[in-house]
């Protein structure tokens, strides 16, 4: 029998000096978790104070990071016209070039508002894109326009600058030669 108290009593020194221990952590997280909600104010305050300095900062890298044209996309970009453009309908658009950005556009209207870079294209329109949100300009000799590739839309159309205008004036004055010229005098010359 002694051998078996002996062996109860060091179970039972075992369970207890077990629920030691789990009381001394228990001790220890309660106090921890007691001097975490105490920091947790002065994090938040913290955080707080320095929450409009990450905005900021987010504000700054979210602003658009522009590349530098190529010399054809400059040159395409000392063609565009600037200034309040007149658009059929009573509709209108603004277009500004950006002093801080050589060759890059704004260009605003009722509803929207584009940051346009210029695009080369194969048949010598001038088109400006803003590729994120899908908004094309095309500038032609008579007249200019604006759509939206992603809707299939046109937003603006028949803007004009008054050199477009003039233009403009000009083809209804002297019309260019038709693609396909069908006159007398061409046909009488084949025969």
């Amino acid at each position: 029998m002694p051998g078996l108290k002996h062996f109860l009593l060091i179970v039972l020194a075992y369970f207890l000096s077990a629920n030691m221990v789990l009381a001394q952590s228990a001790g220890q997280s309660s106090a921890a978790g007691k001097a975490e909600t105490k920091l947790k104010p002065a994090a938040q305050q913290s955080a707080i104070k320095t929450a409009p300095k990450n905005e900021a900062a987010k504000r700054a890298s979210s602003a658009p990071v522009e590349t530098p044209l190529a010399p054809q996309e400059l040159s395409i970009a000392e063609r565009v016209h600037v200034g309040h453009l007149p658009c059929e309908l009573g509709a209108s658009v603004q277009m500004t070039a950006d002093s801080n950005a050589p060759g890059y556009f704004n260009l605003q209207g009722k509803g929207y508002k584009y940051r346009m870079k210029p695009v080369t294209t194969s048949t010598g329109a001038i088109r400006l894109e803003d590729e994120k949100a899908g908004a094309v300009w095309l500038q032609l000799a008579n007249k200019s326009m604006l759509m939206d590739q992603k809707n299939g839309r046109r937003l603006a159309d028949e803007c004009a600058h008054p050199d477009q205008v003039a233009f403009a004036n000009d083809m209804k004055i002297n019309p260019p030669p038709a693609l396909i010229d069908v006159s007398n005098s061409a046909t009488s010359v084949q025969r």
